[in-house]
């Protein structure tokens, strides 16, 4: 199998929800070719919604550092630090997002003021 192919195989995983599966066929991928930030994106969504939050943080820190202008990565990476009981850390990332213009999470608005944008 191609690398497309693989990756389209991850998706039909994804959309059925077997994230874990999504996940076992990201990561080989994601090792090889970790500057495609669709598969990364996809790996770490895998990762969040399969309760791996510690390789869902880095791979969201990851998504970060290859696209520093992706309000939807601040976000997620967010709500991964939140469920890992960290909302002073995720709060930060928030403050970017919502200063990016990506909608926050139901439930998770954080207001943004001039000086936290300072």
């Amino acid at each position: 199998m191609t690398v497309y192919e693989d990756f389209q195989r991850a998706t039909l995983f994804f959309d059925a929800k077997d994230y874990a599966g999504a996940s076992r066929i990201l990561a080989p991928i994601v090792a090889e070719h970790g500057e495609n930030r669709a598969a990364v994106e996809l790996l770490g969504r895998a990762y969040f919604h399969s309760a791996q939050l510690g390789r869902a943080e880095e791979t969201f820190r990851r998504l970060v550092d290859l696209d520093p202008s992706n309000g939807w990565a601040y976000e997620a990476l967010a709500r991964t630090l939140e469920r890992r009981s960290r909302p002073d850390e995720a709060r930060g990332f928030r403050k970017l997002a919502a200063a990016m213009g990506v909608d926050p999470a139901p439930g998770t608005e954080v207001a943004v003021t001039a000086a936290d944008l300072a």
